[in-house]
């Protein structure tokens, strides 16, 4: 599974302590992790809106498989990458929430307070999210005599997002494409979305601001 790692300008200072929990987690699993930004030596800057439009374009031209994101609160880059189609997004603030999402909603993507209860032990709580999240398989519900139900319901989810968004490519063309353009800027979206991209009329959409 290819990972990809996001978060917004103010939590930047804290992609090292992530991202090494995450690729720790992701080595033992045979995973691959994908750094997009922001971290603390670049400085094109990202918010939770730039989250949600680079989250979409690397899930949907399955560029990465998985996107850990986060902000202050979790709660702005929950909303941003959950606007988008393809994008299942749940909030994560501790290991019993990355294993109850895995099995009940299977989505996605997580978004994390990398602020808010980011303090003692932060880095503890972060790696047993990453474990509950990417460990064994996924889907099986909670409990397991829910299963049947569960994943009817997150099926039926997945049809109404699909019924009531535009398609991605047609939503990202609505948007002021300034804020596109910043989204996309960035060196490691940019290699990691042209390296594993599979869909070509999004990868001509995102060349087109360079």
């Amino acid at each position: 599974m290819k990972i990809a790692l996001m978060m917004e300008f103010s939590q930047a200072g804290k992609n090292p302590i992530v991202l090494e929990q995450l690729q720790s987690v992701a080595k033992e699993q045979g995973h691959e992790v994908f750094n997009v930004g922001m971290s603390g030596d670049e400085d094109h800057r990202l918010t939770y809106i730039h989250l949600g439009i680079i989250s979409a374009l690397l899930l949907s031209s399955k560029a990465v498989d998985f996107v850990v994101s986060g902000c202050g609160t979790g709660q702005g880059a929950l909303m941003s990458l959950n606007a988008w189609p393809g994008t299942v997004c749940g909030y994560c603030i501790d290991p019993a929430d990355a294993y109850l999402f895995a099995q009940i909603n299977n989505g996605n993507a997580l978004a994390i307070p990398f602020a808010k209860g980011f303090g003692w032990g932060a880095e503890l709580n972060i790696r047993y999210m990453f474990e509950k999240a990417f460990t064994g398989a996924k889907g099986l519900g909670y409990p397991p005599e829910r299963r049947e139900s569960q994943n009817t319901n997150a099926g039926i989810l997945n049809q109404v997002k699909a019924a009531a968004a535009k398609p991605l490519l047609e939503g990202l063309k609505a948007l002021d494409q300034e804020l596109v353009k910043q989204a996309v800027g960035g060196e490691r979206f940019q290699s990691c979305f042209f390296d594993h991209c599979q869909d070509a009329e999004l990868a001509a959409y995102v060349k087109s601001f360079l």
